[in-house]
């Protein structure tokens, strides 16, 4: 799969080694890790400059700068906690971000925590309306401080409205949360779901062994409909798919990357294939076909009709790289407008995929056939 992307966000590529700009300016980026689009409106994580950048109407031209951020009281402050101005407003590493019901969503993933605004916001620095995972806006301390629960968080990275139900990738504490309805939960109701611990109060990797098939190492994404739910197990090097979505702790059905559902391995040299994860830290899905960045081998892969049981189906497609077998960072070459070095975030709409290029500073958005 070819074709250059048609928008870029955040520095120029400038076609050598070096990488683009990363100073909080109104229209760069610094190792962004989200990316929400609806064809029409652009959110973005900039994690390492603490804020989210919102494109109120589609961006007409490559490196156009943001209309409001979230996080920092303007468009060229940075650092955590708003440069030190305080947590209710400000942000710590924020990674997953996305539009649900009308309001933005944030993954405020350093300050053990999900955040939810009013709307999109139209205005600089506004303050969250809810918050997931701590008891309020000013608390930031990992599992409220104390050990995991039912209404805690350790590095929230990723979430998604699937199936009916609200799930939130709780990476630190390696399991996957589920709340039953497609709004986000309020504020300190508990979990319905686990994925990946025994109970809402274990967080060991693995629990505490081997991968199995209903372990997590680092869930970071999810993706999915009505029929399935995928679960990018980043530390564990495998997406695993469950179809339909399970309401309870239940095996899953497919696993790719793996040779079987209780693989961790990791293959660090060339030739890749096409059915090798390294590091996956985002799924994105629209009917049958399921797209991941396959992070640590810098390329998108996508598969057109994917499994929904069975270990180990090879992809279709490759993003980035010349073919299944590559896997260097900007393809060993130069920053080039269709290259990519360790793609963090993924959203598809319509016919757009939009990609966090968390290693060049920047987000690529492709149109798919």
């Amino acid at each position: 799969m070819t074709g250059a992307p048609v928008r870029r966000l955040g520095g120029a590529s400038p076609g050598a080694l070096a990488l683009p700009p990363a100073a909080a300016e109104p229209g760069l980026l610094y190792a962004p890790r989200g990316v929400w689009t609806d064809g029409e409106r652009v959110v973005v994580a900039d994690t390492g400059n603490h804020r989210v950048l919102v494109w109120h109407s589609w961006p007409q031209v490559d490196g156009a700068p943001a209309d409001v951020v979230v996080g920092q009281p303007d468009l060229t402050s940075e650092g955590p906690a708003a440069g030190g101005r305080g947590v209710a407003r400000g942000l710590n590493l924020p990674t997953g971000v996305g539009v649900v019901d009308g309001d933005l969503v944030v993954a405020d993933a350093w300050h053990h925590r999900v955040l939810v605004y009013d709307g999109l916001p139209t205005e600089h620095f506004v303050a969250p309306v809810r918050v997931l995972g701590q008891g309020s806006t000013t608390s930031v301390e990992p599992n409220r401080g104390g050990d995991p629960g039912p209404t805690s968080l350790y590095w929230p990275f990723g979430f998604g409205v699937v199936a009916d139900h609200f799930w939130v990738c709780d990476t630190g504490n390696r399991r996957v949360l589920g709340w039953r309805g497609t709004a986000v939960p309020e504020p300190e109701r508990p979990a319905d779901v686990v994925l990946g611990q025994d109970d809402a109060f274990g967080r060991e990797d693995n629990r505490g062994d081997r991968p199995g098939v209903t372990t997590f190492r680092w869930p970071h994404a999810v993706a999915g409909d009505d029929e399935v739910l995928y679960v990018a197990d980043a530390g564990d090097h495998r997406v695993l798919g469950w179809a339909p979505p399970p309401s309870s702790d239940a095996p899953p059905t497919v696993v790719l990357g793996q040779a079987d559902f209780g693989g961790r391995d990791e293959f660090k040299n060339r030739p890749q294939g096409a059915s090798r994860l390294r590091f996956p830290y985002a799924v994105a899905a629209r009917g049958r076909e399921l797209v991941v960045a396959d992070t640590s081998n810098n390329r998108i892969l996508v598969w057109v009709d994917c499994p929904r049981t069975g270990v180990g189906a090879p992809a279709d497609f490759v993003l980035a790289q010349p073919d299944m077998d590559a896997n260097g960072e900007n393809r060993w070459d130069a920053v080039l407008d269709d290259s990519l070095c360790w793609p963090y975030g993924l959203c598809r709409s319509g016919d757009l995929l939009a990609v966090a290029d968390s290693g060049n500073n920047r987000v690529v958005i492709w149109r798919l056939p």
